[in-house]
């Protein structure tokens, strides 16, 4: 490898998730209208003219998703089963309510959380949990130790 080749290509985190839907192609559009995301590539599956692959950002991170593939063990989950994501916002409020416009179903209204963020939880209609969060204060380790010990009872 090229000591100018980066290992890990432009675009792309180290960690990249890969979703799968039964329906790709409209869980992207839920994704563009709920989070603002911006599809970067997109492939059509030739036999089914459903998507095979699919790029999308959401913020800075890069994300994939495609149709399911049952031969290949790739099956879309169950409502709420799909594993959780968390983004960043700049107004929680706002991201909240425009998830909810879009289609997601409310788990947990924002509210502050003790680690110094704000948050709100949704499930999209795919299968997958959304945490919606803000940074509105910084907490020291010490009291965030603190403050989980008292909430863990």
């Amino acid at each position: 490898m090229s000591a100018d080749l980066s290992h890990i290509p432009a675009g792309y985190q180290t960690v990249t998730p890969s979703l799968t839907a039964k329906d790709a192609a409209a869980a992207l559009r839920f994704y563009e209208q709920a989070f603002d995301a911006v599809v970067s590539f997109k492939m059509a599956d030739p036999q089914t003219g459903g998507t095979a692959h699919a790029e999308f950002r959401i913020g800075n991170s890069t994300m994939m998703i495609s149709d399911e593939y049952p031969k290949y063990g790739c099956l879309a989950p169950d409502e709420g089963k799909g594993g959780a994501f968390m983004i960043y916002v700049p107004d929680v409020e706002v991201a909240f309510e425009q998830a909810l416009a879009a289609g997601a179903v409310e788990i947990e209204r924002p509210s502050d959380q003790f680690w110094g963020d704000r948050t709100g939880r949704v499930t999209d209609p795919f299968g997958y949990r959304w945490t919606l969060a803000q940074k509105i204060k910084d907490v020291p380790e010490e009291e965030i130790a603190r403050l989980a010990a008292d909430w863990q009872g």
